[in-house]
């Protein structure tokens, strides 16, 4: 495999593992484990935007480059918010709600798929306006990431050991349940338009 021509798949895979080191070291109840686990997390959600920009500055966009950014999303996405709700960060519906939100957009985005749609772009299966915007937009993909990001860092910041946060750990955690669950509606949110128009999809 050629690196150059597959630089922005490359990124695309290597930031789940960037993601999963950073989530193993959760586990270490170390002030410097926490540090390096944020600092990766900001790294794994940065190769988020690098692999798209890769893709287009290196003509590399695909079909399967779609498919693949759209699972390391999932899996790193998923895999946070488990880790959060088995911390005890994180109520367990969070998880389940992201969890079941994934099986029934991509498994609609499957079949949109294999007629020749994409989830985003100018193949998009979104046919009406609100759900280009809602789904597909720019505007709303960035919203969702910034708020998913956010909640992420700042749990990671909260729970850190060692790090006197006293004076400003009540207003932090209401800052950040509240991104959580913005977060986690706008998840919800993202996905009904891929339900509601995906009726078209299993016409004959």
């Amino acid at each position: 495999m050629k690196i150059k021509e597959n630089a922005a798949n490359i990124v695309s895979v290597v930031r789940i593992f960037v993601a999963y080191i950073a989530i193993a070291l959760l586990f270490i109840q170390t002030t410097w484990a926490y540090v390096l686990a944020f600092v990766l997390t900001a790294i794994a959600f940065a190769m988020d935007g690098l692999d798209g920009y890769l893709a287009r500055k290196l003509n590399q966009s695909s079909k399967w480059g779609a498919v693949l950014d759209i699972l390391g999303d999932r899996i790193v996405e998923v895999t946070y918010w488990i880790v959060f709700a088995v911390l005890g960060w994180l109520n367990i519906l969070f998880p389940l709600v992201c969890v079941a939100r994934a099986f029934t957009t991509d498994g609609i985005r499957s079949v949109a798929l294999s007629k020749g749609y994409t989830a985003f772009g100018e193949s998009t299966m979104q046919s009406s306006k609100i759900g280009k915007f809602i789904c597909a937009s720019r505007f709303m993909r960035i919203t969702y990431a910034v708020a998913k990001v956010a909640a992420f860092m700042f749990l990671i910041v909260i729970h850190t050991p060692g790090i006197e946060l006293w004076h400003h750990l009540q207003l932090l955690t209401t800052v950040t349940m509240i991104l959580a669950w913005i977060a986690i509606i706008l998840c919800v949110v993202r996905a009904i338009p891929v339900v509601a128009e995906s009726g078209k999809l299993f016409d004959e």
